[in-house]
């Protein structure tokens, strides 16, 4: 049994953190709030409000922003990738509804991490073996999954610091 009909597409906007690309908007054929608790349990989620009912995705590249009687996707290159990712998150949430049973509704706010939880962790010599002036610098690049924490050589090789690794793996 579907949740959803379909997502209809229903406006683009031009896309400002990747000119030429466009964001699309679309509406689902029945309000979300029933499923976005389970969706939050899914995988690459970044921020989740169960209040406002509010759920983002990291896509790469982009994200999807789902609220109950909408649905925005950044960074879509163009009018057809639109409808066909639009035709995917409807067959995803589908899905994720078929076996909602097998999931746990999320009921707490979830955020992604910020550069300073990730800082925190770090070893803070700023030593630069890394490739980076700062460990701050390569907080924010771990983030942008631009470098890997086997990069940080203090972090890799210092026995100290394996609890710190630990934690950060688990938030990455």
């Amino acid at each position: 049994m579907s949740y959803l009909e379909s997502i209809s597409l229903i406006k683009i906007l031009p896309c400002l953190a990747d000119p030429g690309k466009i964001i699309v908007i679309g509406q689902p054929s029945r309000p979300l709030n029933e499923v976005i608790p389970y969706l939050a349990a899914l995988p690459g989620i970044i921020v989740y409000n169960p209040e406002t009912c509010i759920l983002t995705f990291r896509r790469q590249p982009g994200f999807m922003t789902i609220y109950p009687e909408k649905v925005y996707i950044t960074q879509v290159k163009d009018f057809e990738e639109g409808l066909e990712l639009l035709k995917a998150l409807a067959d995803a949430i589908n899905e994720t509804w078929n076996h909602r049973t097998e999931l746990t509704a999320v009921k707490t706010i979830r955020r992604a991490p910020r550069p300073l939880d990730i800082w925190s962790l770090l070893p803070q010599s700023n030593c630069r073996q890394c490739g980076e002036a700062t460990c701050m610098a390569f907080a924010v690049k771990l983030l942008q999954h631009e470098v890997t924490l086997s990069e940080c050589l203090s972090l890799k090789n210092d026995g100290a610091f394996s609890e710190r690794q630990s934690a950060l793996e688990a938030i990455l």
